[in-house]
């Protein structure tokens, strides 16, 4: 009489989450590494009072502009090691090589990093609203906008840390890869905001922005783990 051993079955949502916690464990404990970009945000923000003069009007135009570059400056500086840790010992080796859907586990790592990276800049981004003079009927579109802007960036930034994973010195790659598919982010994100300063409506920037979300969350998985693959086979 034979037996059939059955081969247990993960839940994808049981991947996404072991992942999801382990990583948020590993961001806290090296939390220092995190408040980089939060630190970068917050400093060429309030350089450009320093540059331009406190002129309230002047501040207050530019304002949506300047949040959202610096915003995305420093979503970009954090994306070289998105992949790197895992790639040097191994673990995503032992990922692509589990059986588990490796795009389940990218998104995971995606999250992550948006909360990490991405979420501290929303929650700043009022107070530096404030700093630059913006109305407040502008500060809740100008986290709405960084809400969705920022998961689209990383997102994007995602697929170009991945394809420049076994790539030396691929920051300045990694950049060039990201910053052209930013731009419409960057451009319907400022929109947004400064059609509130001039006291125009914004739903259409923000659809818009949240479109892209869906898009990106659609895609881009699928996108970063096809580049991992690649990255992880080159590697061996």
């Amino acid at each position: 009489m034979s037996t059939e051993q059955e081969t247990p079955t993960v839940g994808i949502w049981q991947v996404f989450s072991t992942v999801f916690v382990r990583d948020l464990r590993i961001a806290f404990s090296s939390w220092s590494e995190g408040l980089n970009p939060l630190l970068f945000f917050v400093l060429v923000v309030s350089l450009f009072p320093l540059g331009i003069g406190p002129d309230p009007r002047l501040l207050s135009s530019i304002g949506p502009g300047v949040i959202w570059v610096s915003a995305l400056l420093a979503m970009l500086m954090s994306l070289d090691g998105l992949f790197a840790a895992d790639h040097r010992d191994g673990t995503l080796e032992q990922w692509v090589l589990s059986g588990q859907p490796l795009s389940i586990i990218a998104l995971a790592k995606v999250c992550t990093h948006w909360v990490r990276s991405g979420l501290p800049l929303v929650l700043m981004s009022p107070l530096l609203g404030v700093f630059l003079n913006l109305p407040t009927t502008a500060l809740p579109v100008l986290v709405v906008s960084l809400l969705l802007g920022t998961m689209i960036l990383s997102l994007v930034g995602a697929i170009g840390s991945a394809l420049t994973l076994t790539v030396k010195q691929g920051g300045v790659l990694l950049a060039l890869l990201v910053l052209p598919l930013s731009v419409p982010v960057l451009i319907f994100g400022a929109a947004a905001v400064q059609a509130v300063v001039e006291q125009r409506e914004a739903l259409g920037q923000l659809a818009l922005l949240g479109g892209g979300v869906m898009g990106a969350l659609a895609l881009a998985p699928v996108g970063i783990a096809a580049a991992l693959r690649v990255g992880v086979s080159s590697g061996d």
